[in-house]
């Protein structure tokens, strides 16, 4: 981290607004892609981010060192986004209980192949989550187990079944 960040950091655990604001700024649209990519939907993103610099701006007091900021800051983001999806799963299941409805299956048209985010979409959610952190945020191994609270083996061995999954889904797609 540079010393610039380091130094914004640390007068926003002081209650500088200002420097929290720039610490928005600098992180929103990392945020959000994160939010993105493990919702796949673009609303939920944009409610999570916020939920999540709002929440981190109340906790920031308790943040214990200025250079774990971004893998707590993605923490928060990572839980908020499986309590959504949680609650999607919760709703969808008292749904379809409800109406007695058939699952959308998506397109039947076999010649419409998956977008990588609709192939990652497909992914579990703690297969999403490692790729999304290593392969599009940039996140080190250790940084990622930080994260997501799994040892640093876990985090390898998952970030390489993510990836054949991924791969797979693709594939799959091509040979439809």
């Amino acid at each position: 981290m540079d010393e610039e960040l380091h130094q914004i950091i640390r007068r926003a655990k002081r209650g500088e607004k200002e420097a929290y604001a720039q610490l928005v700024r600098d992180f929103k649209d990392s945020v959000y892609r994160y939010a993105l990519g493990m919702l796949n939907d673009r609303q939920d993103a944009e409610d999570i981010a916020q939920e999540a610099f709002v929440k981190a701006y109340y906790s920031l007091s308790g943040l214990e060192s200025e250079f774990a900021f971004s893998a707590w800051l993605f923490q928060i983001v990572s839980n908020l986004a499986k309590n959504r999806l949680k609650k999607r799963i919760r709703e969808h299941d008292y749904r379809e209980d409800a109406n007695d409805s058939m699952i959308d299956k998506g397109p039947s048209d076999p010649s419409e192949r998956l977008s990588i985010e609709e192939a990652l979409a497909q992914l579990s959610l703690e297969h999403r989550e490692v790729i999304l952190l290593h392969d599009v945020q940039g996140y080190r191994y250790e940084e990622i187990a930080q994260v997501t609270n799994i040892p640093l083996g876990t985090v390898k061995s998952r970030l390489f079944a993510a990836r054949t999954a991924l791969r797979k889904e693709l594939r799959k797609e091509e040979l439809s």
